[in-house]
């Protein structure tokens, strides 16, 4: 990516947590101008105030070097994080059950510990070896609505950013309903690198979404594919629930998990993961063992 595309994100740096605008040569820290009326990124969002902090920053020279600051994930305590699950029609077509694409969004929720930042490892607990990946587009809410109406549903939007909806998957077989416990273990997704701001549709009403395992892509699809769009998502959640400022919505993942294969091929210590999203950059994490 290039300094043209604003990329604003929450890092440790010095042993504290900071939020600052990255550039090709490094990150502006806005920490010092902007930290006693924003703590964070989600008040930055609440505020409405993610152009005012990014205009600050051009043309600073940066602050820290990126291997000098460890990435957290962008927005550390939203109210909500709402998953769709099963919303491209190869993946659809992975349950084998003979049924239609769903009429409307297949929905679960994630807890905020559930994942990393960019550059961290994802975490395999002791309990089970079938840890998966799941490259995803995560849109960020910044105008709060109830029961938005389709065609306004991109005026609420103030940001994107790329997930990796890791899941433990035995764990979502255990019961009758069975999602939540397989996708909120401690560090076993990711978010990040940066939260992109949502200036228009074509950011994401057409474009390409990639995962790489150890540089092999087994998933590969582009956001025009899916089932329910980005309009019909937003819509449809904020029916039975009012979308906040600072909520993340995580849109669903191709085909191609390691859950899909034949052999199944799960994630083990010492393999990089790579999602990518045209404008959005490239997430990448690796893997480790729990230490118990």
């Amino acid at each position: 990516m290039t300094d043209d595309i604003p990329r604003i994100t929450a890092f440790r740096a010095a042993g504290e947590g900071r939020y600052g605008l990255v550039t090709d040569e490094g990150l502006v820290d806005l920490m010092p101008e902007f930290g006693s009326r924003f703590l964070g990124l989600k008040q930055v969002i609440e505020a409405g105030a993610l152009e005012e902090v990014i205009a600050a920053a051009k043309g600073r020279a940066p602050t820290w070097p990126l291997e000098e600051v460890e990435f957290l994930i962008p927005l550390a305590d939203p109210q909500k994080i709402i998953c769709v699950g099963v919303n491209y029609p190869d993946r659809n077509a992975e349950y084998r059950d003979g049924q239609a694409a769903p009429a409307n969004p297949s929905l679960f929720v994630r807890f905020p510990g559930s994942f990393v930042g960019h550059g961290q490892n994802l975490v395999r607990p002791p309990e089970s070896e079938q840890l998966d990946y799941e490259g995803e587009i995560a849109v960020v809410i910044g105008k709060a609505g109830r029961r938005i109406a389709r065609e306004a549903a991109y005026e609420h939007i103030a940001a994107l950013t790329l997930c990796n909806g890791g899941t433990i998957r035995d764990w979502v077989r255990h019961a009758k309903f069975n999602v939540t416990q397989g996708k909120n273990w401690e560090r076993s997704g990711a978010m990040g690198p940066w939260l992109v701001p949502f200036r228009d549709a074509s950011q994401f009403d057409d474009v390409e979404l990639i995962t790489r395992v150890n540089g092999e892509v087994p998933q590969q699809d582009r956001t025009s594919r899916m089932i329910h769009g980005f309009r019909e998502i937003l819509a449809y959640v904020s029916i039975f629930t009012p979308l906040l400022p600072g909520d993340i919505i995580v849109c669903g993942t191709p085909t191609g998990a390691g859950a899909c294969f034949d052999s199944p091929v799960w994630l083990k210590p010492g393999d990089v993961i790579e999602v990518e999203a045209t404008g959005l950059g490239i997430l990448q994490n690796g893997v480790e063992d729990e230490q118990c």
